[in-house]
């Protein structure tokens, strides 16, 4: 496309002589720009595909991705009912689950705090891997009877828990006595400790057998919802269209996690677009610094171009010569911000940690963030697309400016030489 004498005669043009250094300095900084802008662009979308992929495994893996709820105080006859679910196609699992809100404390009281509470039975809880695989004291072998319990490390950190230590649990339920409402409180031993990294749950979930919850929340034989784990999340909508026609007639409502969390989900898609729509505006403000640096050049090498039109180069090796100093600057700029950003992306937590050890600050709160690491999830037609787009306004931007210099009348230009 380009030959030998415009691809020489553009890198002669982009190199920084005496008395040609400004216009060199411009195209620097556009270079740099556009590096700059592609690096971010790349890292804040992956880091916004992990929030969404991290969370979007935690609260599924936790919740399930559709749950059956009953109509009324409980769902009876559960066993049969999560056994006609899992004969669903696209259904890999049916747990039943006894839950709960309840007051959280020690037996030595002290801090009290709030607390979710699931009743589920030992082989359900082991199925569930959020929770099986990040277990990091105890050990789920001793989940059983009625007196063990699982709880969060964050949890176990605020009230001071270890495993064989006693959490005491107080439902807002009272239980009607002879001398009226008392509430229901009692004790239980700590067996287990796990971190899912997903600061609501490891603060706030409690996991007790499915029995001893039945017991605790007086719905004998019966539970509050059956969580259903599929195949595929993201075709989740047919897959309760069957699990509903597998139950029809039954006193429940089924309902999945696109309507469950479908604001929260919502949310973290528009941040992600809005986030895109303004860092695509740094590469278009480099690509008007191209434009800048190129009709600078085509201004300073007016002289030069008249002479090479004397000397027979058509309009269209002139505007080919300049299209070839600006597409060397945003394809330069691009391919380092592409490499810039695809190795921040794969360390980017020991970056963060490096950069709050050096400040001394906390830089990714959980509290704030609901997860424990900074995730960062490279999608790679994604990164085709940021690099296509930086490559198009390149040379979008570098257009006008060879087209002037193409046009450019070699007699009006020599006039007075």
């Amino acid at each position: 496309m380009f030959t030998a004498f415009e691809r020489a005669v553009a890198r002669r043009y982009l190199r920084s002589r005496r008395g040609e250094r400004f216009v060199s300095v411009i195209a620097g900084f556009s270079l740099v720009g556009i590096a700059l802008g592609v690096a971010t662009l790349i890292i804040v979308m992956s880091v916004m595909n992990g929030f969404r992929i991290e969370l979007m495994a935690r609260i599924l893996g936790l919740n399930g991705d559709l749950g059956v709820y009953a109509a009324g105080p409980a769902i009876t006859g559960y066993d049969a009912m999560a056994k006609r679910i899992q004969g669903v196609p696209g259904v890999l699992a049916a747990m039943p689950v006894v839950e709960g809100q309840v007051g959280l404390t020690t037996d030595r009281g002290g801090t009290y705090v709030g607390g979710l509470v699931r009743g589920i039975s030992e082989q359900d809880l082991q199925k569930l891997a959020v929770v099986s695989k990040h277990i990091v004291a105890g050990s789920l072998a001793d989940f059983r009877g009625d007196d063990a319990v699982a709880i969060g490390i964050g949890l176990a950190q605020r009230l001071g828990l270890g495993v064989g230590s006693r959490l005491q649990l107080l439902s807002p339920q009272g239980q009607a006595t002879v001398i009226g409402t008392i509430p229901r409180i009692r004790d239980y031993k700590v067996v287990a400790i796990f971190q899912v990294g997903f600061n609501e749950a490891d603060t706030g979930f409690v996991f007790l057998p499915l029995h001893a919850a039945q017991v605790f929340f007086q719905v004998p034989n019966g539970a509050t919802q059956i969580e259903v784990a599929t195949d595929n999340p993201d075709n989740v909508a047919a897959v309760r269209g069957r699990v509903e026609r597998a139950l029809a007639g039954a006193p429940v409502r089924v309902v999945d996690w696109t309507q469950s969390n479908n604001a929260f989900f919502a949310a973290v898609q528009v941040e992600r677009n809005v986030m895109f729509l303004i860092l695509t505006l740094i590469i278009l403000v480099a690509a008007f610094n191209i434009i800048s640096s190129l009709i600078m050049m085509v201004k300073d090498k007016t002289r030069d171009i008249a002479v090479l039109r004397t000397l027979g180069a058509s309009q269209g090796a002139v505007m080919r010569i300049f299209l070839l100093c600006g597409a060397s600057v945003g394809v330069a700029g691009t391919v380092a911000g592409t490499v810039l950003g695809i190795v921040f992306c794969f360390n980017i937590e020991t970056i963060r940690q490096w950069l709050q050890h050096l400040t001394g600050t906390n830089l990714f709160n959980p509290e704030v963030y609901f997860l424990s690491k900074l995730p960062a999830v490279v999608q790679w037609h994604e990164v085709a697309m940021v690099v296509g787009m930086a490559l198009g306004l390149s040379l979008l931007a570098t257009l006008w400016p060879s087209w002037k210099a193409a046009r450019t009348d070699p007699v009006e230009a020599l006039r007075g030489e």
